[in-house]
């Protein structure tokens, strides 16, 4: 049995803890039956790309933690749904939530208080928030709030726009004279997260095909 929180830009959702039995073992993945909300008992339907902080208990009784994320589905005599089966060396008795980042340079427009405007490219995008180098002038302090557009290119040749609010978590000077800023996301809706989260499982592909 594994118990698992699903990522998500709504704080109550973020907080839901559900159960899912697993059904089988393969080579590339682990197939679990639909997810059930423990406390209320109703069925969660998962999406490709949904990001999971996932734990099973031992024999002992010891909770051991990894991260993973939807890939696929099966139908069988019910529908199983196939996530990233953990690296060994990966498994924690530590609880270490976080997204998954790629690197990635994509246009992004960013508009600060203070009609701070402009469009820059990013460092690295991921479910939980960006990074980008921006030019040195600007004033960017931790703390400070975003609101962000960034263009997103699938394999497909199809675009997709994503709005959000992210809060600068480090701004860094660089040797070069510019700024690389670190955020998080405060304000992002369940699509546009999605559409990040669907980019970076591209990108990740890409890189595992390479």
């Amino acid at each position: 049995m594994l118990f698992f929180e699903i990522a998500s830009a709504d704080e109550e959702e973020a907080a839901a803890e559900y159960k899912a039995r697993i059904a089988d073992e393969l080579e590339d993945g682990l197939l679990i039956e639909n997810p059930l909300n423990i406390i209320t008992g109703r069925m969660k339907r998962l999406f490709l790309g949904d990001e999971l902080s996932v734990y099973y208990l031992s024999e002992d009784g010891i909770k051991h933690y990894f991260d993973s994320h939807v890939i696929g589905f099966r139908d069988d005599v019910v529908k199983l749904i196939k996530i990233r089966k953990p690296d060994p060396a990966r498994i924690t008795k530590v609880q270490r939530r976080h997204f998954l980042r790629v690197a990635a340079d994509l246009e992004v427009a960013v508009n600060l208080s203070g009609n701070i405007r402009f469009v820059t490219v990013t460092d690295d995008v991921g479910g939980g928030g960006i990074s980008f180098i921006c030019d040195g002038k600007w004033s960017i302090k931790p703390g400070m709030e975003m609101d962000c557009w960034l263009l997103i290119p699938y394999k497909n040749g199809t675009l997709e726009h994503a709005s959000f609010k992210a809060e600068v978590v480090r701004a860094e000077d660089l040797v070069t004279g510019r700024k690389q800023i670190m955020s998080k996301y405060i304000a992002i809706g369940d699509s546009e997260r999605q559409k990040i989260i669907r980019y970076c499982f591209e990108r990740q592909l890409e890189f595992r095909g390479r």
